[in-house]
């Protein structure tokens, strides 16, 4: 699918702030991308509708949850958490993308997992440091995407927890294998 024709089916589902986001993650993306030897093309295409399902009714999301027989541990955690896997369910299904690599990143842009993929890292990293994030630490994540990939993101899933348990909010047991299998792989 060319560039603009995603586009033009992903603009229909956000909002203009949201729009906004996924331009900046597109861009990051196809940057990290050849930085690290990853396709291109599919990095972009995976940035470009990896908000998909973001603004879909929760009672949407999870009964496709339910249907599809997704992780059921899903609906125990935050339903922010759902855009992800239900996104790269509608991508499929909707805009009709099929290449297995894309969805795949789409599907863990939220959680992240044990042994992710370079696009999956790429589209994660991407998403958490694209210019239009302003937190503490962006900075230093940003530079460390220029740097190191495997760094960047166990920066950006190691900030995501404390954040978390900070807020008192539980951590999807995938991001914790994302952090262990990195801590065990780097350290």
């Amino acid at each position: 699918m060319e560039r603009n024709r995603a586009l033009e089916i992903v603009a229909k589902q956000l909002t203009d702030k949201r729009y906004k986001h996924t331009l900046g993650v597109t861009e990051t993306a196809i940057h990290l991308a050849k930085i690290y030897n990853v396709d291109e093309k599919k990095a972009e295409l995976a940035a470009i509708f990896h908000d998909y399902a973001k603004f879909r009714p929760l009672d949407e999301m999870k009964q496709i949850i339910i249907e599809q027989k997704f992780d059921s541990n899903l609906l125990e955690f935050n339903p922010e958490l759902w855009h992800a896997p239900v996104g790269a369910y509608l991508v499929e299904h909707e805009a009709g993308i099929s290449d297995s690599d894309i969805l795949s990143a789409i599907r863990y842009h939220t959680s992240g997992r044990e042994k992710m993929t370079s696009l999956e890292k790429v589209i994660y990293v991407a998403d958490y440091i694209e210019p239009g994030r302003s937190f503490p630490g962006v900075d230093e994540a940003r530079k460390l995407a220029e740097k190191d990939l495997n760094e960047a993101l166990f920066f950006a899933v190691k900030n995501t927890i404390l954040f978390l348990m900070n807020k008192n909010q539980s951590v999807f047991p995938d991001t914790f294998r994302l952090y262990n299998d990195l801590v065990k792989k780097e350290r």
